[in-house]
This record gives C-alpha cells, sequence and structure tokens, in this order.
C-alpha cells in the first residue's frame, strides 16, 4: 500500500491520516460542501469534493468515492466507522476495483454485519444470548407477536449497522407501530438498509466489549475489554478501559466467546464483540462491530497497541502486531465531546464553534474533529472531538478527568461537556466496589440530576441578530444587536428600545431542535393529549419528536416532510 483513500469525516478522519502518516502511507480526504474547510481537508496529502450535501450525495455514494479513488491513484480505502464501513456491498466494490479494503472481507461483514447472523453463529459457538426473532421482521405486527410471546420491554434493532441508531426500546404494546417505522427510517438514513429485528431487552444491564485483531489464519487476540454502559438514546457518551467490576469467570467468558465468534467467521482485522451484563451478573451477547470503534483510543492507551496502525499493517499482510493477548496497563476514560444540549434530552446542537481550548497534561489525548472557528453542520454526526485521559488506575484516570474537563473550553454552541462534569463526581460512576450505571441510567436516574444541577438547564435559545451601521465620535462603527432591540431603533423610539418583548402565543407548537421534517404524526384538526408526540424531526442522523405543550385541537400546521426548521419555530398551533 502506498496511498489510502479514507471513506469518511470528522474526527475519526483525522485520525486515520494520521496513522498513515506514522506508517509512511499518503493519505486521500474527501468532502461534502460544508466540509471544504473541515480540519481533516487541510491535513491530508490531497482532497477531493463530493458534491453535494447530504450523506447519500457524498460519504455515502459509493460510484463517487471510487471515482475519486481513481482518479487520486489510490490503491487502498479505510471506512474508518460509521457511514459505509459495515457496507459488504461496498467492501466488495472496493476490492472489485482491485484496491485494498482496510478492514474484514465482505464475507465477514455480511455474516457478522447483519445481526441476525450474528447471532446464528454466536449459537454455533455457545456465546450466551438472550431470546431473539428467528432473522428480521417485516412488520410491526410480527415484533407485536414477539412481544406477546417473550414479553415487554424488547429491543427493535437494525440489522445492519451499530452505534444506537435504528434502536428502538418499546415498553408498551402501542408504541410498536410508530417506533418500528422509527427504527426502519433511522437505520436506512444511517447505512442504506432498514431491515431490523426483535429480541428481549435487558433491563438495567451494563454493555462491555472486547475489541479485537485477527489476521485471518485463525489468530485471534483481545487486545482488551471496554465498559460503555453510560449512553443516551443507546449510543455512547462514556467508555472506560479495561471494563472494571468483572468476575474472572466473566472476562474469561468474554475472552473465549469473542475469539471463537470470530473465527467462526474467519475475520480479518480489527473488530469489537459486545455483550449486555446483567444485573445478576449472566452475559448476554449483543452484536460484532466489524470495524474500528469509535473509543479505540482507550484500548490503545491501556494495552499499548496502535489499532489504526494494527488495521494498516494487517491490510497490508503482515499480520498481528502482538502473538497474545496483550496485558492491560493502567485505565483509561473517553470523554466524547458531542453537539449536543443535556438541558434538552441531549438534542442535536449544530452551530458555530467560536472557541476550541483543549486541555493538557499528564495522561491527556485529544482526538479532534474541528478547531475555533468551524461550522458544524446538522447533516452529520454530532460528535466533535474525544478526551481520552489515562492513570496508572482508576481513582487516578478519574481526577485527572475531572481536571481536565474543567480545562476544556468548547463555546458557540451546546456540548455534553456539562454532563461529563457533572457525572465524574458521581457515586454511581466512582464508587470503588460496583459500577452503578448502566445503559438507561441517563434517562432514568440522571434524570433528577439534570433537573436539579443549574449548570445543565437547557441553554438560552439563540437570538436573531442585525448589524447597523452607526457614527461614534466621528468613527463608522459597524454595531450587531439582537433583532428585538433593532426593531425599536429602526423605529427612531428610544423608548421602544427598551420594550418588554410581547409573550409567546400560549397556542404555538414550537420545534425542539434545528432539523428536517421527517413527518407528522397526526393531521391538523386531530384532538390532541398534552404530551402526545406530533411531529418526528431528524438532525444529525438521530430523530427526536415534538410533543403536544397542551391539549386541544391541531391546527395550522406550518410545516412539511422535507422542510428544514430552526430551534424554537413555531411548527403549529394547539387551540384550548
Amino acid at each position: 500500500m502506498h496511498k489510502v483513500l479514507i471513506a469518511n469525516r470528522g474526527e475519526i478522519a483525522v485520525r486515520i491520516i494520521r496513522g498513515c502518516s506514522d506508517a509512511g502511507l499518503d493519505s486521500v480526504a474527501v468532502y461534502a460542501d460544508v466540509d471544504a474547510d473541515a480540519l481533516h481537508v487541510g491535513l491530508a496529502t490531497e482532497a477531493y469534493a463530493l458534491g453535494g450535501n447530504s450523506p447519500a450525495d457524498t460519504y455515502l455514494n459509493v460510484l463517487k468515492l471510487l471515482a475519486i479513488a481513481r482518479r487520486a491513484g489510490a490503491d487502498a480505502v479505510h471506512p474508518g466507522y460509521g457511514f459505509l464501513s459495515e457496507n459488504a456491498d461496498f467492501a466488495q466494490a472496493v476490492q472489485d476495483a482491485g484496491l485494498t479494503w482496510i478492514g474484514p472481507s465482505p464475507e465477514s461483514i455480511r455474516m457478522l454485519g447483519n445481526k441476525v447472523s450474528a447471532r446464528e453463529i454466536a449459537v454455533r459457538v455457545g456465546a450466551p444470548l438472550v431470546p431473539g426473532s428467528n432473522g428480521t421482521v417485516d412488520s410491526a405486527a410480527q415484533v407485536r407477536a414477539f412481544a406477546e410471546e417473550h414479553g415487554l420491554p424488547v429491543a427493535i434493532k437494525a440489522a445492519f449497522g451499530g452505534g444506537g441508531r435504528g434502536m428502538k426500546v418499546v415498553w408498551e404494546l402501542d408504541a410498536i407501530e410508530e417506533s418500528f417505522d422509527s427504527a426502519v427510517r433511522e437505520s436506512v438514513a444511517a447505512f442504506g438498509r432498514g431491515e431490523c429485528y426483535v429480541e428481549r431487552f435487558l433491563h438495567k444491564p451494563r454493555h462491555v466489549e472486547a475489541q479485537i485483531l485477527a489476521d485471518g489464519n485463525g489468530n485471534v487476540i483481545v487486545v482488551g475489554t471496554r465498559d460503555c454502559s453510560l449512553q443516551r438514546r443507546n449510543q455512547k457518551l462514556v467508555e472506560e478501559a479495561p471494563a472494571p467490576f468483572l468476575t474472572a469467570d466473566q472476562r474469561d467468558l468474554i475472552y473465549t466467546s469473542a475469539k471463537a465468534i470470530c473465527r467462526e467467521a474467519g475475520y480479518v482485522g480489527a473488530g469489537t464483540v459486545e455483550y449486555l451484563l446483567a444485573d445478576d451478573g449472566s452475559l448476554s451477547f449483543l452484536e460484532v462491530n466489524t470495524r474500528l470503534q469509535v473509543e479505540h483510543p482507550i484500548t490503545e492507551e491501556t494495552s499499548g497497541v496502535d489499532l489504526v496502525l494494527a488495521q494498516l499493517a494487517i491490510a497490508a499482510g503482515d499480520g498481528l502486531p502482538v502473538s497474545e493477548d496483550p496485558v492491560s496497563r493502567g485505565h483509561s476514560f473517553e470523554f466524547r465531546i458531542n453537539a449536543e444540549d443535556p438541558g434538552r434530552g441531549f438534542l442535536p446542537s449544530p452551530g458555530t464553534v467560536t472557541t476550541f481550548t483543549v486541555p493538557t497534561g499528564p495522561g491527556i489525548r485529544v482526538d479532534a474533529g474541528i478547531r475555533s472557528g468551524d461550522t458544524v453542520a446538522p447533516q452529520f454526526d454530532s460528535l466533535l472531538a474525544k478526551l481520552i485521559v489515562t492513570g496508572a488506575d482508576r481513582p487516578q484516570a478519574l481526577r485527572r478527568a475531572r481536571r481536565a474537563l474543567a480545562e476544556f473550553e468548547l463555546v458557540g454552541l451546546p456540548t455534553v461537556l456539562g454532563f461529563h462534569r457533572a457525572v465524574v463526581d458521581l457515586p454511581s460512576f466512582t464508587g470503588p466496589d460496583r459500577l452503578g450505571v448502566y445503559t438507561s441510567w441517563i434517562e432514568t436516574e440522571f434524570a433528577e440530576h439534570l433537573a436539579a444541577d443549574s449548570s445543565l438547564i437547557p441553554a438560552d435559545p439563540p437570538v436573531s441578530r442585525r448589524t447597523i451601521t452607526i457614527e461614534l465620535d466621528g468613527r463608522r462603527v459597524a454595531l450587531g444587536l439582537p433583532e428585538n432591540l433593532f426593531g425599536g431603533l429602526a423605529q427612531g423610539g428610544a423608548a421602544a428600545v427598551g420594550a418588554p418583548i410581547p409573550e409567546a402565543n400560549p397556542a404555538e407548537l414550537r420545534s425542539t431542535m434545528s432539523g428536517t421534517v421527517v413527518k407528522w404524526l397526526v393531521e391538523a384538526g386531530a384532538t390532541v393529549a398534552e404530551g402526545e408526540a406530533l411531529l418526528v424531526l431528524e438532525a444529525m442522523k438521530m430523530e427526536s419528536t415534538v410533543v403536544a405543550h397542551r391539549s386541544g385541537t391541531l391546527v395550522g400546521l406550518l410545516v412539511a416532510e422535507g422542510d428544514a426548521v430552526p430551534v424554537h419555530a413555531v411548527v403549529a398551533g394547539i387551540e384550548a
């Protein structure tokens, strides 16, 4: 290999570019129109425009990616994570084009990337499992039948995907239809495929996983374990390595079953075998991610193995970097820095980063895809950067994490930094004897803390501004003012500048985030109840619903499918 096309964007593209540089390889970046000035574009050896801004037109467009690879003279493709990283057809197309695919074979991706056939492999090798559907489910009716047989809650999951995209947990039978439709929509938007399956959902489990490397000759090592239990909307926010508070038996079962699954699938490269650890100590196989994980840096820090370099070496035919499972050293945390507002239920919050100052010091690493002045677009994932903190043991790593999070400065848009600063001081997370958090802990137990913590209250609504030119002491000066103040000045009334803003009409239904309208769930004229879901919005590949703020009749629908709406925009009215 000499030149690697990176079929991705953001921080993972930056990480791979740096890995290529370490390996003495040239790198080729690709970019959507909104990413033309992105960090990864400037860091690569060369960069090419994909043309367009939607995922389908850019980072999911196989024909464009392969055309750029040919044009640039690339001889290999690294998919990163997300987008096409677990798409077997893309892997096959890369190989058919005569290029090296930096990842597992298309056959392995099909077997393990498909969560249904991955379960079948897990059964064959004796991995622990919870009940699940036999194959994919084609309709909400099939989900209902499974729930009636096995009980609630159940999880509807994208068969081709990961990272929590296209996963919906259903607690009530009446919610099955919309949850199924939403899971399919999210899966199509994130992975280009909508097949889903269903399985029993374990209440309050931890999420643990094994990072593996395999050379395709039956040699498989577990580089380390991780715990990824702190999640919102089934997507990870905080991860740590090694997974704490595991018994020797649990650890052995993870290591042996993860290796067996990968050997059975003829796996090559880096991958992750994921499990749920129930309250009673039992393990259940969850899925295999046939790619590099977002949280790979904490395993690098505690194992001494550079996973990106290992991927490149294995793809080049050089084999595994080590022959035995590495012994973990120290403890490491990763804090995902997402453009989301914890005070509004972690809703995506695109905008402009005005200040980005990262912490420094012993044990501190920051993997970032942005810098000060960058605009975070609503079309793509909300992940901006990752703070990785390592110490000699878990207590020291936590102390360093508190300091690093306090030093981290990111201004211009809401982020989850406030959440991270809060969680590293909570006994549920920092306890010395057990991990008291679980996959739904944020939406349940942390909700009370969220409501009481003034640092996590919703950010003020963005205020539109206008700029006028005034003369001050003989100099012309540009003056930016909030829209309501500008209105008063423009009318020439000094008193109007300080006039109170008229109260909003209590009938107005407003959007809870900036995004694109997916669909209305009810029609105009319908009688709705307070708290009822009315409108589905999508931003940063994540769906969110707008619920009725009061009971009444839904009137005056102002937006339709495909419309872009800003946060707090009036979308309809509810007449009492």
